[in-house]
C-alpha cells in the first residue's frame, strides 16, 4: 500500500502560525508561495482560515491583489492605451477583476472569500478579510497608491505585520510604501491610463505613481528589496520558522518601514 500524503491541515497550520509568533488581534499582510507549504487538505483556503482562527474576531488578513490586466503592454509613449485597443480592454472592477497571477493563488483565494473587501486602486489594490477589512481597503488614493492613505499606510498605522510564507523576500510589497516615504531626489515616476468599469461603460483615468516594477531610483540595485529584508533580519528583527514545509518570516510593519526608507536614502546618497 502506498504511503498517504503528508497533508497540512487547518489545525497543523494553526500550530505553525502560533509558533512563528502570530497573535490574537493581529492585522497581517500575507505573501505566500502555496506550493512550498506542501499538500493541503482542502487547498489554499486553509492558510487564510488558520490565520483567522489564530487572530480571532479582531484579526485581519490582507493580500496584495493588483489586477490581472495585460493592458500595460498596449500603451504608447505617453502611457495611453493605443487607439486600436481602446474598445477591447476591460475595465477594472474592484468586485470582480481577478488578482494578478504573479502574486500567487492565495491573493485570489482571499479576494473571493465571503465577506472580503477589496480596495479600488487597480495596480495597488489590496483585499482583506476580518475586523479591519473595510477600513483597510476604503478610500484608497488613485494617485500614489502605496503612500499616505493607502492600505499599506493603514497596515503601519494599525501596528500590523507582514507574513512571508515561502515567498521570496523580494516580493515584500511594504518596501514600496518605504519607497514613497524615502527622502531622495529623482524617483522614477510613471503615468499610465487605466480603464475603470462603470454602469455607463469604460471610464478612462490617468494614474500617477512611483515606479514599482523597477527600483524606484536608478541608483538602486535590481535586488534592493531582497537586500533590505536580508539586512533587516540580519540585524535581529523578525521571526522565522516553517509554515507547513515553507520557510517563513514574520515582521512588524512599524519598525520595518523607517528601516527600509533609511536604507534607500543611504544607498542613493552614497552614489
Amino acid at each position: 500500500m502506498e504511503a498517504l500524503p503528508d497533508f497540512r491541515t487547518r489545525a497543523s497550520l494553526r500550530d505553525d502560525l502560533r509558533r512563528i509568533g502570530l497573535r490574537e488581534g493581529d492585522t497581517v499582510l500575507l505573501h505566500a508561495a502555496m506550493s512550498k507549504v506542501g499538500p493541503m487538505l482542502n487547498g489554499p483556503d486553509i492558510l487564510a482560515h488558520a490565520m483567522l482562527d489564530v487572530m480571532g474576531p479582531d484579526g485581519t488578513v490582507m493580500v496584495y491583489t493588483s489586477w490581472d490586466s495585460q493592458h500595460c503592454d498596449l500603451l504608447d509613449d505617453d502611457g495611453r492605451v493605443l487607439p486600436e485597443w481602446r474598445d477591447h480592454v476591460p475595465g477594472f472592477d474592484a468586485a470582480g477583476s481577478r488578482a494578478v497571477r504573479m502574486n500567487g493563488v492565495i491573493a485570489e483565494f482571499v479576494r473571493t472569500m465571503p465577506g472580503a473587501c477589496r480596495s479600488a486602486n487597480p495596480g495597488a489594490s489590496m483585499a482583506a478579510i476580518g475586523a479591519r477589512a473595510d477600513w483597510i481597503t476604503a478610500d484608497h488614493p488613485q494617485d500614489y497608491g502605496y503612500g499616505p492613505g493607502s492600505p499599506l499606510a493603514k497596515l503601519v498605522e494599525a501596528g500590523g505585520r507582514v507574513l512571508m510564507v515561502g515567498a521570496p523576500w523580494d516580493r515584500m510589497t511594504l518596501v514600496h510604501h518605504a519607497d514613497h516615504l524615502a527622502n531622495i531626489p529623482d524617483k522614477r515616476l510613471i503615468r499610465v491610463e487605466v480603464p475603470f468599469a462603470s454602469d455607463q461603460g469604460i471610464r478612462w483615468q490617468v494614474i500617477e505613481e512611483f515606479e514599482t516594477d523597477e527600483p524606484v531610483h536608478a541608483a538602486l540595485p535590481d535586488d534592493y528589496i531582497e537586500r533590505i529584508v536580508t539586512d533587516y533580519v540580519a540585524a535581529g528583527a523578525g521571526n522565522q520558522g516553517l509554515i507547513g514545509s515553507a520557510p517563513s518570516l514574520l515582521i512588524d510593519a512599524q519598525p520595518f518601514v523607517p528601516f527600509a526608507a533609511n536604507w534607500v536614502e543611504r544607498w542613493v546618497g552614497s552614489v
